[in-house]
């Protein structure tokens, strides 16, 4: 009986634990040129697709900032409320095949998500052809 409570006791931590291991939840992102925060994130998922999007601006240099240099139909629209994520799938311990916008620059970056640190951190790496960059975001929930 007492092997019965114990294994039913770690399948619920385990599950806990693995549940905490998805990209789904509020992230704090950091910048990867000046380490300095910039925003919070909340990536969501819906029928098996994720997508994020911004949810807070952490000291922006202008109020209601837009996407001025965004190409698509996120052009002029707000940064605050923007779906940066798109189209992601899980993918093994990973998930890809979507995309991700950088407001800043106006650009559009494959993507691939993986928690890291027991899912307390998530490695988001956008790819332009050959070339990527790295950021480490901070789940905040």
């Amino acid at each position: 009986m007492r092997r019965v409570a114990a294994l039913l006791c770690m399948a619920v931590i385990g599950g806990s634990a693995f549940a905490q291991a998805t990209p789904a939840g509020l992230w704090k992102t950091i910048d990867d040129e000046t380490k300095k925060e910039k925003s919070l994130v909340r990536i969501s998922e819906t029928g098996g697709l994720l997508s994020g999007k911004v949810e807070k601006l952490l000291n922006p240099d202008v109020p209601d900032p837009k996407c001025d240099k965004c190409s698509d139909e996120r052009k002029g629209q707000p940064i605050v409320g923007m779906t940066i994520i798109r189209n992601v799938r899980a993918n093994g311990d990973v998930w890809d095949g979507g995309d991700i916008l950088d407001p800043n620059n106006g650009k559009v970056y494959r993507l691939r998500l993986k928690p890291v640190d027991s899912g307390r951190q998530l490695e988001v790496r956008g790819y332009l052809g050959p070339f990527y960059r790295n950021q480490h975001w901070i789940r905040v929930e």
